[in-house]
């Protein structure tokens, strides 16, 4: 049976912060970079004020100094607020309407925003609700 999203943001498992041994993306050889967890991700998000959107390159530099870091993982980044923003659809498809607002962080113009469940209009109407657009 396949894991729904929300099982997948629940997964059990601790965050690292490793060593680079080469130069990968924007990230360079030496520097200690935190492969963070979706949970990590949701309580990140969560704490954005209403009305601010926060990009991706700030998430990853807040994370990073919270967890002494000097960089944060693009790659798991984009996985983890992937994991993030379908399960909080999820809990909006069952009636939560206090959900994480994952449109603070994903532009209804970005690439990733048409791969979600949700749609590009879910973001966009959140983001012209709060003013972000």
């Amino acid at each position: 049976m396949r894991k729904s999203w929300k099982d997948k943001m629940n997964i059990n498992k601790s965050y690292v912060v490793k060593r680079l041994e080469k130069k990968f993306s924007d990230m360079k050889e030496g520097e200690n970079m935190l492969i963070a967890t979706p949970m990590i991700i949701d309580e990140y998000i969560k704490q954005i004020p209403k009305g601010i959107n926060v990009n991706i390159k700030t998430l990853r530099r807040d994370l990073a100094l919270t967890y002494n870091a000097d960089t944060t993982c693009p790659l798991t980044t984009g996985i983890f607020i992937r994991i993030v923003s379908e399960a909080a659809y999820e809990n909006f498809l069952n009636g939560d309407r206090n959900i994480t607002p994952f449109w603070r962080v994903v532009d209804h113009e970005s690439k990733s925003a048409s791969k979600l469940a949700c749609g590009i209009n879910f973001i966009k109407k959140r983001r012209i609700e709060e003013n972000i657009i």
